[in-house]
């Protein structure tokens, strides 16, 4: 889809590990904001006219042979830059400064003192003169460039933030986009808005219309077909195509076997002919194919691989069927693309809506209209849509399924261990009213153990339970449970689930690990 506003910031990825974060915190202030490798020419920064440029954080040295950069060319344009870590060296490092490694490294959470500029400076309007803020750097700014006034410092950081306010380039040493960082979303607020003069007309209001408005012009009397599995971001792709194309759609669901319990139905009764929606519904229970294709995969990205290539091949089938398909439909949203290898970001895994599509694909073209979006904007979109609350508000769930929340072999006992002990997990978090959880299931590890179950011996698996608190499904943090709520869930998977004999508890936030658990 096309750029859906008047204004944005541009995002040049370096490498980091929060360059999505940094577009999702721009975007809660209402500002359009896209994530673009480093690599991007001046010519097509040209072309985009973004309001504003953001150079996110990254793992190397600014001063080695194969640093990752950019033209200096980029801080003549007139357009405000911000460069935030890694990002920060680079700008004084390209500008005639000096970059060093540090006498001490900085990593977590640290006082950040504003100096006299500081406090005058438009990007610290508001923000107290000593906040906590995140550091993550080895090297540091040991002499700002000439024309460069610094604004912040901490006892080991004399370059904490710095500025050329003629010229609109600001740096900060620390990350402003993280929730550790007190006032971050303050100074992002005001980059966008007193820095690159941003009205903020980034609304789903204007998104939904606009994109109805362009699907109906791409497709025109084409047909499509929609890859649908009763997830939020699938969802709300189906309607937003039969707003635009009607009967043109035809919404497939295919039913892999890797849903959790009962979920097939609860699709059909949703989005089937006795469902509230106006759609082409075709189920495709196709569990014995996909167990095939699995047998004996223990590799977790060959996983994805295989089911994201099966889902094309039925979906192809599927289309023959009814005749001639123009395109495909895929609810793919803004993290998936980005996590799969955008610029020079590491690949962390494959997402079948988009890495692990085949090489042949037998459709003239895929259609993705949540492209753009992160989770939450989804959800706005649904709502904008007219979606019921418990739809918009579904927890996630992979496209793989739990071919990914099974550790190892994917086997139907397998799945039917996970899929009891999931629906028991979930229906005592709901009973006990646990709020504000961003994602919760259960997982079944590869791990066999003796246990004892009245005078008997036991050799079973162990139930893997994870929940995380999270805002946008970049970073998250392990929720802390009642204990209640573990026992109670562990009593009744122990005694209710076949094969299990032992429950544990993941304790780990992302990053280290991912949500999922694979």
């Amino acid at each position: 889809m096309s750029k859906p506003v008047n204004e944005m910031i541009l995002v040049l990825d370096f490498g980091g590990q929060y360059n999505q974060l940094i577009a999702r915190r721009v975007r809660e202030n209402h500002v359009y904001c896209e994530v673009h490798p480093q690599s991007l020419s001046l010519e097509k920064i040209r072309e985009m006219a973004p309001k504003g440029i953001i150079l996110t954080g990254g793992p190397n040295s600014v001063y080695t042979e194969d640093a990752v950069t950019c033209s200096p060319e980029i801080f003549e344009l007139g357009i405000p830059v911000l460069g935030i870590c890694y990002g920060s060296q680079l700008m004084a490092h390209l500008l005639g400064g000096k970059v060093e490694t540090a006498p001490t490294s900085e990593y977590g959470k640290t006082e950040v003192t504003l100096n006299e500029a500081g406090k005058a400076s438009k990007l610290f309007a508001g923000v107290r003169e000593k906040s906590v803020c995140w550091m993550s750097h080895t090297d540091y700014i040991a002499k700002a460039p000439e024309g460069f006034t610094v604004t912040a410092f901490t006892p080991v950081c004399p370059v904490a933030a710095m500025e050329n306010a003629e010229r609109r380039l600001y740096a900060t040493q620390f990350h402003p986009e993280v929730m550790h960082t007190e006032q971050g979303k303050e100074m992002l607020h005001n980059f966008v808005y007193d820095v690159c003069a941003c009205k903020g007309d980034w609304k789903m209001d204007s998104f939904v219309k606009t994109t109805i408005e362009e699907l109906k012009a791409k497709i025109g009397k084409g047909k499509a077909l929609c890859a649908l599995s009763g997830g939020v971001d699938s969802s709300v792709a189906a309607v937003l195509l039969s707003k635009a194309i009607g009967k043109q759609l035809t919404c497939v669901f295919v039913d892999h076997g890797l849903l959790r319990k009962d979920e097939g139905d609860q699709v059909e009764a949703v989005f089937g002919p006795e469902g509230p929606y106006d759609l082409n519904f075709i189920r495709v229970n196709a569990k014995d194919r996909f167990y095939e294709k699995l047998k004996g995969v223990t590799e977790p990205e060959k996983k994805r691989k295989i089911i994201g290539e099966e889902f094309i091949r039925v979906f192809e089938e599927e289309a023959k069927k009814i005749g001639a398909v123009d395109y495909l439909v895929q609810g793919t949203i803004y993290p998936d693309v980005i996590e799969s290898g955008l610029g020079k970001s590491a690949v962390i895994k494959s997402h079948h809506n988009v890495g692990g599509l085949p090489d042949f694909v037998d459709f003239k073209e895929i259609v993705e209209p949540l492209r753009l979006l992160f989770k939450d904007e989804v959800r706005a979109a649904g709502r904008e849509l007219g979606l019921p609350e418990y739809l918009v508000n579904r927890q996630p769930f992979p496209g793989p399924g739990l071919g990914i929340r099974i550790i190892g072999e994917v086997t139907a006992e397998k799945v039917k261990i996970v899929q009891e002990a999931d629906a028991i997990y979930r229906e005592e978090v709901a009973k006990a009213g646990v709020e504000g959880l961003g994602q919760y299931f259960a997982a079944l590890t590869n791990m066999r153990s003796v246990g004892v179950m009245g005078d008997g011996r036991t050799y079973d698996y162990a139930i893997a339970l994870r929940a995380v608190m999270t805002s946008d499904f970049m970073t998250a943090e392990s929720a802390q449970l009642p204990w209640e709520v573990l026992q109670k869930t562990t009593s009744r998977i122990v005694n209710e689930v076949k094969g299990v004999n032992r429950v544990l508890y993941d304790c780990t936030g992302k990053p280290p690990a991912t949500i999922e658990f694979e």
